[in-house]
């Protein structure tokens, strides 16, 4: 049994994680997003067997008193905690500046101090920009093309100083586009299939021409588990992906097909990129994730839809599908 810290617990991925965890019989500390109502996300959701051996601590990545607190007595830290939605970050930089550059380091400082064993750090593939050839490597060159992907690559960079200038035990992880339950409306997926189930006939979206390389979220999970696991993967950059691609036209499609044959597309005008803005194919490789540890996707792009659209079902009146969640 590993002492383990989650950051960005409460959230999408970080709360699949933290429940996955438990299961495998980790000793798990969920780092949270403090707030006055005492809400710990996503968290609130899971099964009460889950959280009754989960230990909340509620702070702020950006705080380093607060974070090196939560890190006493850890062994492991898997750092998800960062603002992640791109069009917020154009006209909100300073705070992505804030949390994903400032807070990444506030963990990097704790764990040299206090001699974390093992340091996960969450990047995106948004760091590679559009795609210069596919798959996408982890050599590929790293391209800032929003102010979101600009901080990840300056925090997975400040990562790679701390491993190679004190020999600090980090990993960066690197997922292409996660999806499945629990996931905000301001992703695609979950904006495509709250739209439907809510009954609308005008699908709004913004560029339907890029492709993206989706994970199911268990499988991203998984890829984070399996890398912890492994030394080999110690001081690496490493993708996790499907290694196949889609348009988010033809996402659309499938998704109308399978909720509500009579909706059709409109292209809203609010949810497009700036032109070098748009991200137009990201498709990953995921042959280093293979040959260093023994991930590899179990679900489909067909499974994960399938489940991800159960779970909105039965969800949808957490979701305020009238309004466009930057």
């Amino acid at each position: 049994m590993n002492n383990i810290l989650v950051t960005g617990a409460d959230g999408f991925i970080g709360s699949h994680l933290v429940e996955e965890l438990v299961k495998n019989g980790e000793k798990v500390k969920a780092f949270t997003y403090y707030n006055s109502f005492n809400s710990w996300g996503w968290l609130d959701t899971l099964p009460k067997g889950i959280m009754e051996e989960v230990e909340v601590f509620a702070g702020d990545v950006r705080d380093p008193n607060g974070v090196r607190n939560a890190m006493k007595s850890v062994d492991e830290v898997f750092h998800l905690a960062a603002l992640i939605a791109i069009p917020f970050s154009y006209h909100s930089p300073d705070t992505y500046v804030d949390t994903n550059i400032k807070g990444t380091l506030n963990i990097l400082q704790a764990a040299r101090e206090l001699g974390t064993s093992r340091i996960l750090v969450t990047s995106t593939s948004e760091v590679y920009g559009t795609a210069q050839y596919i798959p996408i490597d982890e050599h590929h060159p790293f391209q800032g093309q929003s102010p979101y992907s600009a901080t990840k690559i300056g925090s997975d960079r400040l990562a790679e100083s701390f491993y190679r200038s004190f020999n600090l035990p980090i990993t960066i992880v690197r997922p292409f586009n996660t999806y499945g339950p629990r996931q905000s409306a301001r992703a695609v997926i979950p904006t495509i299939i709250t739209q439907l189930l809510a009954g609308k006939l005008e699908i709004k979206l913004g560029s339907l021409t890029p492709t993206r390389d989706f994970n199911y979220v268990k499988d991203t999970v998984n890829g984070f588990i399996e890398i912890a696991k492994s030394n080999k993967t110690i001081g690496e950059e490493i993708n996790i992906a499907t290694q196949q691609e889609i348009s988010i036209g033809q996402l659309a499609e499938e998704l109308i097909k399978q909720i509500n044959i009579n909706a059709k597309i409109i292209c809203d005008e609010q949810r497009l990129r700036p032109d070098k803005s748009e991200v137009n194919r990201l498709l990953g490789s995921n042959e280093k994730i293979k040959k260093l540890t023994n991930w590899k996707p179990q679900y489909s792009l067909k499974q994960g839809i399938s489940e991800t659209i159960d779970f909105f079902k039965q969800n949808l009146d957490k979701y305020k599908t009238d309004i466009y969640n930057i």
